[in-house]
């Protein structure tokens, strides 16, 4: 049983990682696909049973990923994005994420990112998550090129 209960930002999800051999060229290679995704309720030990051999890990949401939340909930279809490391030609999860910008900094290292389409009841969570804690605005602050040059309320 997993140690975390779905609340307003955390919601236990459980899947499976399947390989299938797939020929490239003169190549076998493994190919890795994400199946029998379960989101967690109370009904625990039924997910379980049927995940005998899957994994459980928690999406968490954070306040400061609010703009990548919305990015993805505004895509055609929205997706989570798991994480995973390969050790002897075995995929292990390392992270599931609703933000596609923290899954892209993987991609740059030893990691492959997998994804499926958000469930709509994990999009309409990730909605009132926002909704609770607002829109996340980005702005930078303009600079002057010249740092003696004064503004306009300067009276200069």
């Amino acid at each position: 049983m997993p140690e975390q209960y779905k609340n307003e930002s955390l919601w236990p999800i459980a899947f499976r990682l399947v390989s299938q051999e797939k020929q490239i060229g003169r190549w076998t290679t493994l190919s890795w696909s994400i199946e029998d995704v379960c989101l967690y309720d109370e009904d625990e030990k039924a997910v379980l049973a049927r995940l005998d051999d899957g994994y459980v890990m928690p999406l968490e949401l954070h306040r400061h990923e609010r703009s990548d939340y919305r990015f993805n909930l505004s895509s055609r279809d929205p997706h989570l994005f798991i994480v995973c490391e390969e050790e002897n030609e075995q995929l292990f999860p390392l992270l599931i994420t609703a933000a596609q910008g923290l899954a892209s900094s993987y991609m740059d290292g030893d990691y492959q990112v997998l994804h499926i389409k958000a469930p709509l009841q994990i999009q309409a969570w990730m909605e009132a998550f926002i909704g609770r804690h607002g829109e996340q605005i980005e702005y930078r602050r303009k600079r002057c090129k010249n740092k003696e040059q004064k503004g306009r309320s300067s009276g200069n």
